[in-house]
C-alpha cells in the first residue's frame, strides 16, 4: 500500500485526534471504497460552518454518545466531506482547511486554489 498523498503533493499528515476524526476514525482524512461522502478535506470548523452544515442536514456540534461523538466546537479540526466544503465556499462560509492533511483526492472537487486561499497559515 502506497501513502496517501495531501493536496500539496506530501505524505498525507493527521488531520485530529482529539476529537478523533476521519472515515476510518484514525485522526486521518483517508478515503476508501466505503467513504461515499469523500471526508478528505482537514478543515477547522467555524460557529458559520457549523450553522451551515446544520441546515443541510448534518449537525456536527450535536454530541451523539452512541457513536462516540462528542459535538464539534469552533476551532476543532475535522475531516469533511470535499462537497460539504465546496457548498460552504459557495455560501460563504467555507472553513479554514489545513494544506497538509487534506486529502489529494480533495481536488476532485475542489480546486487548490480555493483551498490555498483558504488555508490556515500554521497548523
Amino acid at each position: 500500500m502506497t501513502e496517501a498523498k495531501n493536496v500539496i503533493g506530501g505524505n498525507l499528515e493527521v488531520c485530529c485526534t482529539s476529537p478523533i476524526t476521519g472515515f476510518y476514525r484514525d485522526g486521518f482524512c483517508r478515503t476508501g471504497g466505503q467513504d461515499f461522502g469523500s471526508h478528505v478535506v482537514c478543515a477547522e470548523v467555524t460557529l458559520e460552518f457549523l450553522e451551515f452544515t446544520k441546515l443541510r442536514g448534518n449537525d456536527l456540534s450535536t454530541p451523539v454518545p452512541d457513536f462516540n461523538f462528542p459535538g464539534l466546537k469552533p476551532g476543532d479540526r475535522w475531516c469533511l466531506c470535499a462537497s460539504r466544503w465546496q457548498e460552504a465556499l459557495e455560501a460563504g462560509v467555507a472553513p479554514p482547511v489545513i494544506l497538509s492533511a487534506t486529502h489529494a483526492r480533495a481536488l476532485e472537487m475542489v480546486s487548490l486554489d480555493e483551498l490555498k486561499k483558504h488555508a490556515l497559515t500554521s497548523s
